[in-house]
């Protein structure tokens, strides 16, 4: 259990730093790191739209890195034999949805179970980015 206690807690400071790190670069791409600037142009122009596209699809890259360290992680520790189930596994963990562990090597249930509560803080996480970012517009 203090190996799986561990590896869980590295793989959440692995995790965090990649969010954060993640999220400056989204930011920087945006252009939105200056907080007392509003965007200069309204949320439902072309501008706007390609804005929060880019936004969205940068949330979704900088999760599935996440969702991948996980898999990668089970793949290599033996926790799981493929790396499609892994994947998978992951996925379901991440976003907290978790249809079952029958997937995964009991030892490493744990790091699983884990992976969940840190999957759901760094959705939330990157709802309040969201949410700052488009509250910024200009309406």
């Amino acid at each position: 259990m203090l190996l799986e206690l561990l590896v869980a807690t590295t793989m959440i400071l692995l995790t965090v730093i990649v969010h954060a790190v993640g999220l400056f670069l989204i930011s920087h791409l945006l252009r939105v790191q200056r907080v007392d600037r509003d965007f200069e142009y309204h949320p439902l122009s072309w501008k706007g739209f390609g804005l929060t596209l880019t936004m969205v699809l940068s949330l979704f890259v900088l999760h599935g890195l996440e969702i991948w360290l996980y898999a990668l992680l089970f793949l290599w520790t033996d926790a799981i034999e493929t790396l499609r189930t892994a994947v998978y596994f992951s996925t379901i963990s991440y976003a907290a949805i978790g249809y079952s562990d029958a997937a995964i090597n009991p030892r490493w249930a744990l790091v699983a179970a884990i992976e969940g509560i840190n999957g759901l803080l760094l959705l939330g996480w990157s709802t309040a980015f969201f949410v700052t970012v488009m509250q910024r517009f200009k309406r």
